[in-house]
């Protein structure tokens, strides 16, 4: 069994599906609204020069997180 890593770890061109997230309140509902709820499969798509946010395919829509928010989102690569 595959162990969690934050979804920020991974790299351009893996594929992963979600496993948990780490955050509470309002920051979790965001989450859930944009899909990111246990087991939907996240594709990253493209990372920003110099840090800044990276976009990931979920569920058809491609979403821009920045590092923050992608540390908080445990996914299982696949």
């Amino acid at each position: 069994m595959e162990k969690s890593i934050p979804l920020s770890d991974l790299s351009v061109g893996t594929s992963a599906r979600v496993s948990d997230l780490i955050t509470t309140g309002l920051s979790r509902r965001r989450m859930l609204d944009l899909g990111l709820i246990p087991g939907t499969i996240i594709h990253v798509v493209r990372k920003s020069p110099l840090g800044g946010p990276t976009a990931y395919n979920i569920r058809g829509a491609t979403i821009a997180l920045r590092k923050e928010e992608a540390s908080l989102i445990l996914v299982k690569p696949i």
